[in-house]
């Protein structure tokens, strides 16, 4: 059935600037109905995939097929999809009807019937009324919805967003990722959104692929992604994490025993089952998988490994807050999230803590080839 098809398809595709891989051999699919985040650094070729989705750069190999169609060869403004950029390309001397409007109207749409579409679009988007307000003057955040209003009113198969959120101030930020998220799922429409903000990516999709020199390292859900992560890549772009290089010195069933290079010994749990001992490995502890505490005895209760550490600073951010550790022995450092109980509010640099967390929560992985000497 026809239904079934994914409204996006890439099949191993391509892009190259001299030697440079752009995009690296690509396939995967999105399903109709989704939010799919493409998320990775700065250059990581995240941009060069959506402007091929759209049709603006042509692959050097490979195939998109957008609602079960190739669409090698076809030119932007035939493809069933539409673009939001982070400027957003209002035209200012239009007035916020007009631009909804603007590409019914290139089609030769009936102005009644424009006239009626942008309306309910407008409504939808909970501008109503707005149509004869000028650009300048809308906020932000309405500005931002009279161009997703302006895409979704053509009724594209996908709308692709690029940074979309990247030039509005934080809190429109995070007021704009649960409008976004409520707005996908009214419309139903396929969203592709691409950002270097893991914070947009997990809070706003239903899958996630993290990008990186061309490839996706992985693709999943966001849960999927921060639980599982199944790179050292991965473990450190998304979400916050304390890094150790070291070594194995034993390994039992999927339980690495490290030594980090600064001598912290430590167990972590390895997913992937390539590592032997020996092997030159990396460890990542998220700072809230750790248990703090003034004395061991809750530890010695339950048989889980501690460490003692010294305050090095208190970084108050809320319900964010974190404390930066040095552990004694091995100074190594560590960030850890504190409890939203209160119970360290009078914590104090340069006052020694005892910390600790369950092997199982913490993941190792084999050093990249770059590691090996550090």
């Amino acid at each position: 059935m026809s239904t079934a098809l994914p409204d996006l398809e890439a099949v191993g595709v391509a892009k190259r600037y001299g030697t440079f891989a752009a995009v690296d051999d690509l396939s995967f699919t999105v399903q109709r109905g989704s939010f799919f985040s493409i998320l990775g650094p700065s250059g990581c070729g995240k941009t060069t995939l959506l402007r091929m989705i759209a049709g603006f750069i042509q692959p050097d190999a490979g195939e998109i097929r957008i609602g079960g169609k190739a669409m090698n060869g076809v030119p932007p403004n035939q493809r069933p999809v539409n673009m939001v950029f982070q400027h957003l390309a209002l035209f200012p001397m239009m007035t916020v009807g007009e631009n909804v409007g603007y590409g019914l109207a290139r089609r030769g749409v009936a102005a009644d019937e424009i006239k009626r579409r942008v309306g309910e679009m407008l409504e939808r988007v909970s501008l109503p009324g707005a149509q004869a307000k000028r650009v300048d003057q809308l906020s932000g955040g309405q500005k931002q919805r009279v161009a997703i209003a302006r895409s979704l009113v053509l009724e594209p198969t996908l709308l692709l967003l690029d940074e979309p959120l990247g030039a509005l101030d934080l809190k429109l930020r995070e007021h704009m990722k649960i409008e976004l998220k409520q707005l996908q799922a009214a419309f139903g429409t396929t969203f592709v959104y691409i950002t270097h903000d893991q914070s947009e990516a997990l809070v706003l999709s239903d899958h996630v692929a993290v990008m990186n020199h061309g490839r996706f390292e992985q693709l999943g859900t966001p849960q999927s992604l921060y639980y599982e992560p199944q790179t050292p890549f991965v473990a450190g772009f998304v979400g916050a994490n304390n890094r150790l290089i070291g070594k194995a010195v034993g390994v039992q069933g999927d339980m690495v025993q490290l030594v980090s290079n600064s001598g912290l010994s430590l167990h972590a749990r390895c997913t992937q089952g390539n590592i032997k001992t020996g092997d030159a490995v990396e460890a990542f502890v998220r700072p809230e998988v750790a248990r703090l505490a003034r004395t061991a005895t809750e530890f010695v209760a339950t048989g889980m490994p501690y460490f003692t550490g010294t305050v090095e600073s208190l970084l108050f951010d809320g319900a964010n807050s974190a404390v930066l550790l040095r552990e004694k022995a091995s100074n190594e450092e560590f960030r850890i999230a504190l409890p939203q109980t209160g119970q360290f509010a009078d914590l104090r640099t340069g006052e020694d803590v005892v910390f600790g967390f369950d092997p199982q929560r913490a993941v190792c992985f084999a050093a990249p080839a770059q590691h090996h000497a550090d």
